[in-house]
C-alpha cells in the first residue's frame, strides 16, 4: 500500500524521523540522489560518485532492469552480499525476497523506472535456527541512462541487527512510493525505456571500485642485496 511520507504542513512524523535515524543508510543515499538530480526527473547514471555516499558505500547498489519487472544487480556493496552469502552482482533483486513477495517486487520495479518514481520498502526476515529476526529498508530510484542500454536504478538495502546463518531474504511489510516532481526541462524518458539501445559494459568506474572488497595490504618484500658500509 502506499502511505504519506511523514511529512504534513510544518509537522515532522516522528514515525519518519526514527526510521531515519534506524536507516541512516537509506536516508543518506535518498538525500544524494535527490541533491544529485537538481530539480531534474531524474540525474544520469554517470553522475553517481561514491564520494558523495561515504558511509551507505557498503548498503549502495547499482541494478539495470532487463525486462519488465526484470531487474539485476550490476555492482553492489559487501552488506548484500553478506545478506546473500555470496557475491549477488548479476543476480535478481528478488534473491532477497520470499517467493511470495517477488510479484510485488517486480511491480515496484516497472513503477520506478517507467513511472518515474522514487520507492522505499520495509521488510523483515523471519528468525530460525542461526538467523535471528531482521528488520530492513530499501531505495530504489530512478537513473537516466541517456538513451543507451537498459533503464538504471540506485539503491541501497540496510537490515538492523547480526545477520546470522545466510541467506536472508525478506517479506514485504510496506511499500511507499514518492513521485518525482521536475521543473522546466527535466531529463524524459526513452519512449520505450523496456527497449535497449547500446549496452555500456560497466558502471562508472568510481562507483564500481568504491563498494568493491578492499585488496589486501601487500607484504614487504625483503631486499636480496644489502649495500653494508664499514669504517676501514
Amino acid at each position: 500500500m502506499e502511505t504519506v511520507h511523514g511529512f504534513e504542513g510544518n509537522v515532522v512524523s516522528f514515525t519518519a524521523r526514527a526510521a531515519t535515524m534506524s536507516f541512516p543508510a537509506i536516508s543518506q543515499v535518498d538525500a544524494y540522489w535527490e541533491g544529485l538530480r537538481d530539480g531534474r526527473l531524474m540525474p544520469e547514471r554517470a553522475e553517481v560518485d561514491p564520494r558523495g555516499l561515504e558511509s551507505a558505500l557498503e548498503f549502495a547498489f547499482m541494478m539495470e532492469r532487463v525486462a519488465p519487472g526484470v531487474a539485476r544487480i550490476r555492482v553492489a556493496g559487501m552488506h548484500l552480499s553478506d545478506l546473500l552469502g555470496m557475491e549477488v552482482r548479476g543476480m535478481p533483486i528478488t534473491a532477497f525476497f520470499e517467493p511470495k513477495s517477488r510479484a510485488r517486487v517486480a511491480e515496484t520495479i516497472d513503477r520506478v523506472t517507467d513511472g518515474a518514481q522514487v520507492a522505499d520498502l520495509r521488510l523483515s526476515s523471519r528468525g530460525g535456527i542461526g538467523r535471528p529476526p531482521l528488520t530492513a529498508r530499501i531505495i530504489l530510484a530512478p537513473l537516466g541512462n541517456g538513451g543507451t542500454g537498459y533503464p538504471r536504478m540506485l539503491g541501497a538495502l540496510q537490515s538492523l541487527g547480526s545477520v546470522g546463518r545466510a541467506p536472508r531474504r525478506f517479506a514485504i511489510d510496506q511499500i511507499n512510493m514518492r513521485r518525482i516532481i521536475a521543473a522546466a526541462g527535466a531529463y524524459e524518458m526513452p519512449s520505450d525505456p523496456r527497449q535497449p539501445m547500446r549496452e555500456l559494459a560497466e558502471e562508472p568506474a568510481t562507483f564500481r571500485h568504491a563498494v568493491a572488497k578492499e585488496p589486501k595490504a601487500k607484504q614487504k618484500k625483503t631486499p636480496f642485496l644489502h649495500l653494508v658500509k664499514t669504517d676501514s
